[in-house]
């Protein structure tokens, strides 16, 4: 069924019913929920380009991922966020588009050119790094946007979800430190991102809280890949005095810690304790009744659709003032941490 069948159905203007499904405020509520409802029995859904039309949108929200080593198409973290947010534009008409910044081309010239191309009606920001001009440029640009994540160093208002990772990570040290471990190795993401650097400084807490100072050299930043994981925890520990506790930035980096203790003539849990952020993804569940590793855990699918409907919002009333919303981490216990061993 088309629109002018469900509005000869209905005995409507093409118009009326137009208006009606896409929540313009001068149709009444009651015509509203009969077209609304003639729509799920007839199983009309309206086309991404007459909503557009109907609207003066383009029914679409642009991601732009710059060309890397590690491309973050394939971060399992990236497609759950994806997912999540992916779920909720669904639900309100829209497409994701996805655009790739290709080779001598920069982020800010493909902000431009989906801006000047009216390709999209707003944007997600994701990875923001310490100082990001990236949020100035959008803010001079005039395109709605939103950041997953938050930049340190940028005092201007925009909209931004974020995990409390300071506090997180704090805690995770305080669990540690509780059981009895001083030296405590931090395994974090890349320096310049935003989220590593708040971790670092809730580590650094963590221990401060516990009249202790971080050994700089069990302290390192990478991208959370396995091999990262693996090849450090395998170097530090080796070393004479080695570290009785890990924390991790990833589950990803996890696993390749996992695998280096594996190798060792240690038992994790027992000899080295490791404690993780667990973005709770979707296809490498760290779950049960009692998990494998002891994590701060906060969904990063469920992040992905809370700042979906936060864009939405920003694109159905750019006037209102910029929301910043915090989650905090739940710290659940599993088998990878315990007391520290006597040495």
């Amino acid at each position: 069924m088309n629109l002018k069948e469900l509005s000869q159905a209905l005995g409507l203007s093409q118009t009326t019913v137009s208006r009606a499904l896409n929540g313009y405020p001068e149709v009444k509520e009651a015509t509203r929920k009969r077209v609304a409802e003639a729509a799920r029995s007839f199983d009309y859904t309206p086309s991404s380009l007459a909503k557009g039309l109907a609207t003066g949108r383009t029914m679409a929200i642009g991601q732009v991922i710059p060309v890397a080593e590690h491309h973050d198409m394939v971060n399992p973290i990236f497609g759950d966020f994806t997912a999540g947010a992916g779920e909720v534009y669904a639900e309100h008409g829209y497409e994701l588009v996805l655009a790739v910044v290709g080779p001598g081309k920069s982020e800010e010239q493909t902000f431009r050119d989906l801006k000047r191309r009216g390709a999209v009606d707003g944007i997600v920001l994701q990875g923001p790094r310490v100082n990001d001009d990236r949020v100035a440029f959008l803010t001079d640009l005039g395109l709605p946007f939103v950041v997953h994540g938050r930049a340190s160093g940028v005092d201007l208002p925009y909209t931004w979800l974020d995990v409390n990772n300071t506090r997180a990570f704090a805690q995770v040290v305080d669990h540690l430190t509780g059981l009895g471990h001083r030296r405590i190795g931090l395994i974090n993401g890349p320096a310049d991102m935003d989220f590593a650097h708040r971790r670092r400084i809730g580590f650094e807490k963590g221990h401060a809280n516990a009249g202790l100072s971080p050994d700089p050299d069990l302290v390192t930043s990478g991208e959370m890949s396995e091999d990262f994981g693996y090849q450090t925890a395998k170097r530090w520990l080796a070393r004479t005095e080695r570290p009785t506790a890990l924390v991790v930035s990833s589950i990803l980096s996890a696993i390749g810690v996992r695998r280096a203790i594996g190798e060792s003539p240690f038992q994790i849990g027992t000899d080295v304790s490791v404690v993780i952020f667990d973005d709770m993804l979707s296809y490498l569940q760290n779950a049960g009744e009692k998990p494998y590793f002891s994590a701060v855990q906060s969904s990063v699918r469920q992040a992905g659709r809370q700042l979906a409907q936060m864009l939405l919002d920003r694109i159905t009333q750019p006037d209102a003032d910029p929301v910043q919303t915090l989650l905090d981490a739940r710290f659940v216990q599993g088998q990878s941490s315990g007391p520290a061993p006597t040495q």
